[in-house]
């Protein structure tokens, strides 16, 4: 069993042997602090696995790295912006 089964649980991930990313260097998805995301978001941007990615990172609170060709911060902004949406959803349900 890997580490994400153990930490997460099992998830199908059978989306990943489709990835722009394979065989890609890990490093550029996970660049230092203030380093350039341009050329990690450019392999994400046409990839037919993107939001698979995404949600998979979304679904698992990853916090370092590009995944689905956004950043923590973008990932944080589109977590924060999908609450905000659910509880306009459900006060207006109400």
């Amino acid at each position: 069993m890997d580490l994400v089964s153990l930490l997460y649980g099992r998830q199908d991930r059978s989306w990943q042997a489709q990835a722009n990313c394979m065989g890609v260097d890990p490093d550029l998805f996970f660049p230092e602090r203030g380093a350039s995301t341009r050329e990690a978001k450019e392999v994400c941007r046409g990839c037919v696995v993107r939001e698979d990615c995404l949600e998979y990172a979304l679904a698992n609170g990853e916090k370092f790295g590009i995944w689905g060709g956004m950043s923590e911060r973008e990932r944080r902004r589109l977590r924060r912006a999908r609450a905000m949406q659910r509880t306009t959803t459900a006060a207006s349900a109400s």
